[in-house]
């Protein structure tokens, strides 16, 4: 029986990995007639096409920009390509380093400690809406530079930019005025930061004083970088979070391996990212005609890299449907790979590690209530909205 695979289609999105097992068996270069597009599906050929010189981020890299066209292509830093891509990762690209991370450790360490003070006078709360999301919104704005105090406000944008119908894949109109408001608030956080420069070590000044060289960049410009930040910062943290509670509980044994020794927790927290990867898919498209497995991908047409099939495969992978924490794989795709690797990478294994060295020292036997877990379920992502742990 042929596959047929349409990432927007509701059996796909409900559990996309049945039909991702297919593909990388059956079909690992697999052609959506309907897009005119291409779905890559192994380790080694996504890790590999992620640095190919013949592919563009430049039309948009989301499945609503180059599959069904429904999201407009802004000129978001991840859909640069080089040299203009290069130049301007490598002005913003100090605030994410590991040393600069490593000095906002104790910082964040402090934030989980007082949400966690105040949470643990309740008998349950939800691990997303009430802890993650809270540190997550709370670091990326220290990084960018932005207000902590509009963290809330931020969160509501950014959710409401992810907004789905559940009859229907894609973008939304709700989303898309969401990212609409995002971006005139970061405009006006930038236009602030020009008329009082600084010389703080955040992206907000970094972008602000940056010149190309060639080409516009006013304040619009330098927003839609910003709002990438906000976006990339605030919304994958506390999903992946939530999937490796849930993991942890139906591994108890493992669950307890890492209380008892917390120094496992970083190698573990690259299993949890591995295992259950919110992003599903991110894509380029072809500027040049190149084979792959046999097929000819034509230029202008769009390649959608599945991570998520990937951080499966078995040809990276040994029994890669084994949730594992001492695995410690010695790459994953959960940040994606080559050039635009994502920038928080370091911030997130951070904000992993100090979360669940916490949350396993204070609650080391919480349980969770799968039934009343929200969960998304897009052809973009894959993750809990909200999920309810109870502590006592």
């Amino acid at each position: 029986m042929s596959i047929d695979y349409d990432p927007f289609a509701e059996a796909v999105r409900e559990d996309p990995h049945p039909y991702y097992r297919r593909l990388r068996a059956e079909a690992p270069a697999y052609y959506m007639e309907k897009y005119d597009a291409w779905a890559v599906s192994r380790f080694r050929d996504v890790w590999e096409l992620s640095a190919h010189a013949d592919l563009s981020a430049a039309r948009g890299t989301a499945p609503a920009q180059i599959l069904t066209r429904e999201q407009p292509v802004t000129p978001m830093i991840n859909v640069l390509d080089p040299p203009e891509h290069t130049k301007l990762r490598s002005v913003i690209r100090h605030c994410f380093l590991p040393a600069q991370v490593r000095g906002v450790e104790p910082v964040a360490g402090k934030i989980v400690d007082e949400l966690l003070d105040a949470l643990q006078e309740r008998d349950e709360f939800d691990a997303v809406g009430d802890f993650a999301a809270r540190l997550s919104v709370t670091v990326a704005c220290m990084a960018i530079g932005l207000p902590v105090e509009d963290g809330p406000m931020l969160t509501r944008l950014v959710q409401r930019f992810f907004h789905h119908d559940p009859d229907s894949g894609g973008m939304t109109e709700e989303g898309l005025r969401a990212l609409g408001e995002l971006d005139a608030y970061c405009e006006q956080k930038v236009k602030e930061r020009r008329r009082s420069p600084t010389d703080s070590p955040v992206a907000l000044d970094a972008l602000a004083r940056f010149d190309p060289g060639s080409g516009p960049y006013d304040d619009r410009a330098a927003a839609s970088h910003v709002s990438m930040l906000v976006i990339g910062g605030s919304e994958t943290f506390p999903k992946v979070l939530a999937n490796g509670l849930r993991r942890l509980r139906e591994h108890p044994d493992q669950r307890a391996a890492l209380a008892a020794d917390p120094a496992k927790i970083p190698a573990a927290f690259n299993e949890i990212l591995r295992y259950d990867m919110p992003t599903q898919m991110l894509g380029r498209t072809a500027t040049k005609d190149f084979e792959l497995h046999g097929e000819k991908v034509r230029a202008g047409q769009a390649v959608m890299f599945l991570y998520a099939s990937a951080n499966h495969d078995e040809r990276e992978f040994a029994a890669p449907e084994r949730f594992d924490v001492e695995r410690n794989p010695a790459r994953i795709l959960s940040f994606g790979a080559g050039n635009h690797q994502c920038l928080g990478t370091h911030v997130a294994r951070m904000e992993g590690k100090v979360c669940l060295e916490r949350i396993l020292a204070r609650f080391p036997e919480y349980e969770i209530d799968l039934a009343r877990a929200e969960r998304h379920r897009t052809e973009f992502v894959q993750g809990f909205a909200s999920f309810p742990i109870r502590i006592r």
